[in-house]
């Protein structure tokens, strides 16, 4: 029945035959494949996915449109798109910035091409699960030699009263020689308390010569179990610049991968998270260095409070033939309290000699020499260590494009500080 469900949602949405062959393929796939390996990350008992397809009915919980500014930006509650708004001089340049269903009828061929090109349907149970059972999703195409100098928002807000399953599917193509600057936010929004589950995969895909700055929030609430996968795939001289803050408050996996398929393709990999609770977040961070003088690094701090755990899990591996590569990797974590968890792992396979390549990571409390000396200048306790804290995560805060965002996510550090 299940199999038929997803033939019937792909009918219902008429479907190319393509994706409609691929869905059913990768559902053939789902009980032979294995986990992704996130190392000393233990979900497999995890809820992820309970085997239906299906979208969610209106939502109450719509934000307000009244005071949007007029550049490119999505907004999605559940599987409804509720929000879309693309400015007359983008749309004359071939840019497209809409719903996945849409887009297959406006940028067929383009879809067909990049569709699950950075991740392949097969390579993990999750994979295989994404493929099949995706509701919803969207596509930004940027067509060659455009640039966007406003940032593009996409908004996916998950209905907390609802426990269709928040399974979506992004994904950017960024032509030769483009440039733009993107924010997206994955959020819980309402006060309802059903139990959901997530499974996210974005791909950006940047040809030859794009430039692409990607920014990330991601909020999602403490009844949702989620995976959340996000893959660039880059071409020749290309870069993006990723800026991610996972700041979840329930159970969270995520793999957050570069592939530097091009010479000379650049990848900067910024992630922030903070853990509170009894929380689990477990972070994979990947570079691999396809490409000769290509240049990977990650970089990677993260804030644990109460009983929470966090895993960050730092890749990079540069592949025979990748001569002149780079691959750098930092990993910080700062505790909070005694009763916490976490593991900075960082992990070098390296299959060439002519490169460059280096890791540090650390685990530690508050340095009692920044509090002392804030503290000698009047701040009390909390207050110097919640400025320590706003310092350590500063280096993705700044790179957040739209300034009301980024004051939203020092306010969310903050309200997790003030409750400790």
């Amino acid at each position: 029945m299940t199999k038929e469900n997803i033939k019937l949602f792909s009918e219902m949405h008429a479907e190319p035959s393509w994706l409609a062959d691929i869905r059913q393929k990768a559902f053939d796939k789902i009980e032979s494949l294995e986990l992704p390996v996130i190392e000393r990350v233990k979900f497999h008992r995890w809820n992820l996915g309970d085997g239906t397809i299906t979208e969610s009915e209106p939502s109450a919980n719509v934000p307000d449109f009244t005071a949007l500014d007029n550049h490119l930006k999505l907004v999605q509650v559940g599987t409804q798109t509720v929000f879309e708004q693309t400015p007359v001089e983008l749309a004359e340049q071939g840019v497209v910035f809409t719903d996945f269903h849409s887009a297959l009828e406006e940028i067929p061929e383009l879809i067909e091409e990049f569709f699950m090109s950075s991740v392949k349907y097969d390579d993990d149970k999750l994979a295989a699960y994404h493929t099949a059972y995706f509701n919803s999703g969207a596509v930004l195409y940027i067509p060659d030699n455009v640039e966007i100098t406003e940032p593009i928002e996409g908004i996916f807000y998950q209905d907390s009263d609802s426990e269709v399953p928040f399974n979506k599917h992004i994904l950017i193509i960024a032509g030769k020689n483009s440039k733009i600057s993107y924010l997206e936010r994955l959020e819980s929004r309402g006060e309802g308390s059903a139990k959901a589950t997530a499974n996210i995969t974005v791909e950006v895909i940047a040809r030859s010569g794009a430039q692409v700055k990607f920014a990330a929030i991601d909020r999602l609430g403490e009844n949702v179990t989620a995976y959340i996968s996000r893959r660039g795939k880059l071409g020749n001289d290309a870069s993006i610049d990723w800026a991610i803050g996972v700041m979840n408050e329930g159970n969270v996996v995520a793999d957050f991968d570069s592939d530097l398929i091009g010479n000379g393709s650049h990848a900067d990999l910024k992630v922030v998270a903070l853990s509170s609770g009894r929380q689990v977040q477990g972070i994979d961070t990947r570079v691999t260095n396809y490409g000769c003088n290509s240049i990977g690094n990650i970089l990677q701090h993260g804030v644990i409070l109460e009983k929470a755990t966090l895993t960050f899990n730092g890749i990079g591996h540069i592949i025979k033939g990748a001569k002149g590569a780079d691959a750098q990797q930092e990993s910080r974590v700062l505790m909070l309290s005694d009763q916490a968890r976490s593991d900075a792992n960082p992990i070098l396979l390296i299959d060439e000699n002519d490169v460059t390549a280096g890791h540090a990571a650390s685990i530690g409390q508050v340095d009692p020499e920044d509090m002392y000396y804030l503290m000698s200048r009047g701040l009390d306790k909390s207050t110097a260590e919640r400025l320590v804290v706003r310092g350590f995560l500063g280096s993705v805060i700044v790179e957040i494009p739209v300034k009301e965002v980024r004051d939203e996510m020092i306010a969310t550090i903050e309200e997790k500080l003030s409750k400790r």
